[in-house]
């Protein structure tokens, strides 16, 4: 289930604070240094840096 545009667009990394772009079920950080990828779980977006995956 695709999260609202309007969420999605408030929403930023809170690494690095670069905007976030949806990709299947995870949102990816857009940051150049950055790249964390955040799960989404039951349609919601878990901003943990700890639970993020970094990228490879």
């Amino acid at each position: 289930m695709p999260l609202e545009a309007g969420l999605l667009e408030i929403l930023a990394c809170p690494a690095c604070h670069a905007p976030l772009k949806e990709q299947d079920t995870e949102l990816i950080c857009t940051g150049q240094d950055c790249g964390l990828a955040y799960p989404i779980r039951d349609g919601i977006p878990v901003l943990l840096i700890d639970e993020a995956r970094r990228p490879a």
